[in-house]
């Protein structure tokens, strides 16, 4: 977990602590503890948290889902070779693709 401020508050210790959840910190400055969550974190943010001005709860999970879809099913994605995950299950077929197998292609 980052140290964003959404994510350190008191509220969500207590909500951690009251459903049996341990909350695991990155360590400070060392964002490439968990880069794949990074990554993803700086995608919402930019791509869609920045972009919009939600005035009720509905409308943020209105605009969020739509950023999620677009993140999963349409928009390419530098680790399966700039490819949409889409376009990425279609090529691995029935069988799959080996591993590796996108960084050699791309």
């Amino acid at each position: 977990m980052c140290y964003g401020p959404e994510f350190t508050g008191r509220l969500v210790d207590l909500w951690a602590y009251h459903h049996g959840t341990r909350i695991d910190f990155s360590r400070l400055g060392k964002p490439t503890d968990n880069a794949s969550i990074e990554t993803f974190n700086g995608s919402l943010r930019n791509e869609c948290l920045n972009l919009h001005w939600f005035e009720t709860l509905a409308e943020a999970r209105r605009e969020i889902e739509a950023c999620r879809r677009d993140y999963n099913e349409g928009r390419p994605h530098m680790a399966l070779g700039q490819r949409t995950p889409q376009e990425y299950r279609s090529l691995a077929g029935p069988s799959g693709l080996s591993e590796g197998s996108v960084a050699a292609e791309g």
